[in-house]
């Protein structure tokens, strides 16, 4: 009988969250929406997207380093249980983090430029692979042509950027934007993860009652922990999913392993188009690096098998529904972001997607949105 009530309490809970959801919505649209207001608001939204697109230069290190700070902060506690203060736990936390990409970056860095050089010839190579099966017997001599005009045009389109190094302007335009990027970055995580406590203790003194401050406290927490569940959950399948990538197709005999393993895992923070990318991507490499095309197709078929897998079976079983999101408005925040911040933007599109979604679940009048995205 307790079970019983229990439930039966649950199930009106549920109910009653519900209807306040629907009356909040159905009183939004009864309001009255003037000409002015639609056009005021359309301004300001207007205006919001301009900012955050002028200002990607400073706002992307402030997001990374906030989502950082909430990735990382579950670390820093546990240090400080050990007795270790959070000065310490932070700077080491930080110090190993820039040590791991460095590391990472000038690793990869070689295999990764070594790829782009070979990237002319290889796509004409591949070209060459692929002629038996695309074409037929009877039109092989006008695709050779085709490939040898192509081949010229290749050569000279190389010519031309060896000439002009766009790679090495680019790398000396951005290259001091991208270093005080990073070092904004490492001050600002250093400084959340050293403070997380103090912007909740400044709020709990703006608040008048103790009830306001109980029910923002506990909004505080309950969004830092879910945000951070997320985000830890997330990060840890990717690097699995990664290394278990790489080391298949290591063990297949692709060159490179670890290149493709960290490749994988970057991918797989975009969903449905990192792994697209990826699949073709790994095609083309096993493709340059093997003679035979059927043994070559198995390294994307590794990949897509891995993908699968991890999609729609350990991705939904950890995470749960309270944090899956919907398929079409992870597409739109993807467009959305890519187009704002580039390839870092379309990266960090669904942890900043998922943390929006977490912060309207926990607040009433948003409460609906969250529904919305799920």
């Amino acid at each position: 009988m307790e079970s019983h009530s229990s439930v039966s309490d649950d199930e009106r809970e549920a109910g009653r969250v519900e209807s306040r959801a629907r009356l909040r919505i159905s009183e939004l649209f009864q309001r009255p929406f003037g000409v002015r207001s639609i056009a005021l608001t359309g301004l300001f939204i207007l205006a919001v997207f301009y900012s955050i697109y002028f200002m990607r230069s400073i706002l992307l290190p402030i997001v990374l380093a906030l989502l950082l700070s909430y990735l990382f902060r579950p670390v820093v506690r546990g240090l400080a249980q050990l007795k270790i203060p959070l000065p310490v736990g932070a700077a080491f936390i930080l110090i190993g983090f820039l040590a791991l990409v460095g590391y990472g970056i000038s690793a990869l860095v070689t295999p990764a430029l070594g790829w782009l050089q070979k990237a002319p010839e290889g796509l004409t190579e591949l070209q060459h692979k692929l002629l038996p099966v695309k074409k037929s017997v009877a039109q092989v001599s006008q695709a050779t042509a085709e490939i040898e005009k192509l081949a010229t045009t290749n050569a000279e389109i190389k010519t031309v950027e060896v000439k002009r190094h766009p790679l090495t302007e680019t790398f000396f335009v951005r290259t001091p934007e991208f270093i005080a990027s990073a070092v904004l970055l490492s001050i600002l995580l250093y400084f959340l993860l050293v403070y997380d406590q103090v912007f909740i203790a400044k709020l709990v003194k703006l608040l008048p009652t103790l009830s306001d401050k109980k029910a923002a406290v506990g909004i505080a927490h309950d969004i830092e922990s879910q945000v951070s569940r997320y985000l830890f959950t997330i990060t840890a399948i990717n690097a699995c999913l990664g290394l278990a990538v790489g080391t298949a197709v290591g063990v297949l005999g692709l060159r490179n392993p670890v290149m493709w393993g960290v490749m994988v895992a970057l991918l797989n923070f975009v969903p449905y188009l990192g792994a697209l990318t990826g699949i073709i991507c790994m095609t083309i490499g096993a493709a340059l690096s093997f003679d035979s095309l059927g043994y070559a197709l198995i390294f994307p078929a590794v990949y897509l098998a891995f993908g699968t897998w991890e999609g729609s079976f350990i991705t939904p079983w950890v995470m749960g529904r309270s944090l899956t999101l919907n398929p079409v408005i992870i597409l739109l925040s993807l467009t959305f972001w890519g187009w704002m911040w580039g390839i870092v933007g379309i990266i960090l599109a669904v942890p900043i997607l998922a943390a929006f979604k977490i912060f309207c679940a926990h607040i009433k009048p948003i409460e609906p949105l969250a529904e919305f995205l799920s």
